[in-house]
């Protein structure tokens, strides 16, 4: 199975990787593959939205309606750079944490830690996301949705890896992460 891949960085001078962090757009997979990455390796897997949401005791769109989104982004920054400092970690960020600049200098930047970036096609994060408009609002807006989508897809590819995951099963789209990681 061969996968399209794309290596940013020669997988860092093969240097095995401490921590994965999973980024992309939404119904990318993160959430579906960090778990799944993890236990192939043995190692823990966290989602930042959810700590996100568990510290504030609210969800992350009522930390949104209530503070707006550049409070929200210095919150999910500082969440991420206290997470990317542990070893043995697959990390799923949420999807727009790539367009704050700090988070993808800490992320390219951490020694130790492998930023993958989980490309689908817009057409696909409507498919996999159908259903979800109520924890989902962006995708009641399709002009809006398609408008952030090209915003960060040139964010995302600053990964160190970028892998196609459109057409892969989850158990495809692991062992490309794990290929990628150098960890098969």
């Amino acid at each position: 199975m061969s996968a399209p891949l794309h290596n940013a960085i020669e997988s860092q001078t093969n240097i095995k990787p401490r921590r994965i962090v999973l980024t992309g757009f939404m119904g990318s997979g993160k959430t579906t593959l960090g778990p799944l990455v993890a236990a192939r390796l043995g190692w823990s897997f966290v989602d930042v939205d959810d700590v996100i949401e568990a510290e504030a005791g609210t969800t992350i769109a009522e930390l949104f309606a209530r503070h707006g989104e550049a409070p929200f982004r210095e919150r999910e920054h500082a969440t991420i750079a206290r997470l990317a400092a542990a070893d043995a970690l697959v990390l799923a960020l949420g999807g727009g944490a790539i367009e704050h600049p700090h988070t993808r200098t800490l992320l390219l930047n951490n020694p130790g830690t492998l930023l993958i970036h989980l490309e689908v096609e817009l057409a696909t994060t409507l498919a996999r996301c159908q259903g979800t408009e109520h924890t989902r609002p962006i995708l009641a807006d399709q002009a809006n949705l398609a408008s952030r989508y090209q915003r960060r897809l040139p964010l995302y590819r600053t990964a160190n890896v970028s892998i196609q995951v459109d057409t892969l099963t989850p158990e495809q789209a692991v062992q490309a992460i794990l290929q990628a990681a150098g960890l098969i």
